[in-house]
């Protein structure tokens, strides 16, 4: 399966002014939010949204359409500050744009507290999975959105692939510790949902949730050719997969 691919020349602006990542917001086919190859994670934290954006839906869990995005080298903002500009500039070529959700809102703490175990567990195991350490109570990185929560950035994920020098064959069994997780009170219930879970992720899924990830950025973010990288991706993750998996427990 390949996405939606869409060109642009026109940015309208920030999406939050001061964010980390810088996302901007582009009308292509549509309103996305879009995630800049020149930001800090650059182009491997593209990819960890895109494969774990997919990952999410194969578990169940709510995220934003995924698209690609080419920006022009001849683009225009609306925004005038020369530090974005500079940033856009970085990011002429491929990135990653996820559906603008129009009328989303942050949740208030409450809320979270309430989402029940089906969701909550599912994050957690997502997050344990993927080495995502960005879903704190003070980021948890949920918006609402009619009335459904729903999961975002998840570029800081994979951290692995900013260091494959230094992957060995133990590094997918890395511990996973869930302090200051948003959902951290329940990661001693995450063996209800275990079992569930990892059926739903086998060789073909991994398989098919890299295929999504385009020749072009695999070829900047990884010393590999583009089917071996995907294959050392597809490796490390079913050695994760593995049980008992280094997740799962608190």
């Amino acid at each position: 399966m390949s996405l939606p691919r869409f060109t642009t020349h026109h940015v309208l602006g920030r999406l939050v002014r001061g964010a980390s990542s810088s996302p901007v917001i582009v009308e292509t086919g549509g309103r996305f939010v879009l995630k800049l190859r020149g930001a800090g994670g650059g182009v491997p934290a593209l990819i960890a949204e895109l494969v774990v954006g997919e990952l999410a839906e194969r578990l169940g869990l709510p995220v934003p359409e995924r698209v690609l995005v080419e920006l022009e080298a001849e683009f225009s903002s609306d925004d005038r500050n020369d530090e974005l500009h500079d940033l856009l500039v970085r990011s002429v070529g491929l990135n990653v744009g996820f559906r603008y959700l129009d009328g989303a809102r942050l949740p208030r703490p409450e809320e979270l507290a309430r989402l029940d175990d089906a969701f909550a567990l599912g994050v957690l195991w997502l997050d344990g999975f993927t080495l995502n350490p960005d879903r704190t109570s003070s980021n948890p990185n949920i918006l609402f959105w009619k009335e459904r929560p729903w999961l975002i950035d998840h570029g800081a994920a994979l951290s692995f692939h900013y260091d494959w020098p230094h992957v060995t064959e133990t590094s997918p069994r890395e511990l996973t510790s869930y302090a200051g997780h948003v959902f951290a009170e329940r990661a001693g219930r995450l063996s209800l949902l275990d079992a569930t879970l990892a059926r739903r992720l086998d060789p073909n899924a991994l398989a098919a949730c890299l295929n999504v990830v385009p020749d072009e950025l695999l070829a900047a973010a990884a010393p590999e050719a583009p089917d071996r990288a995907r294959a050392a991706y597809e490796a490390f993750l079913w050695k994760r997969l593995k049980p008992p998996r280094p997740f799962t427990t608190a």
